[in-house]
């Protein structure tokens, strides 16, 4: 049942079910998804001093950009743990 576990189970429109291995893509993906997350909010939160001198209005915006931003190269990413490639095509 151990070996199981690993498996992820797909229904087809017939209702039956594949079973399919991740793949090592998946792991380093999500790998690389978290170490982007632990960066980028070192980064942000390296800057807390200068923001900080701010007014409040322009700190709400800075960190609203801020928190979106760091989305930005999770399409590709994403892409290639599903195909193994970065570009469409």
């Amino acid at each position: 049942m151990g070996r199981r576990a690993r498996w992820f189970c797909l229904a087809g429109r017939t209702g039956s079910q594949t079973l399919i291995e991740p793949s090592g893509r998946k792991l380093a993906g999500i790998s690389a998804i978290l170490a982007l997350i632990a960066v980028w909010a070192l980064l942000i939160a390296s800057l807390a001093q200068v923001v900080g001198g701010w007014p409040v209005l322009v700190q709400a915006i800075f960190y609203l950009v801020a928190g979106m931003i760091w989305i930005t190269p999770l399409k590709p990413l994403l892409r290639w743990m599903e195909t193994g490639r970065f570009r469409q095509g």
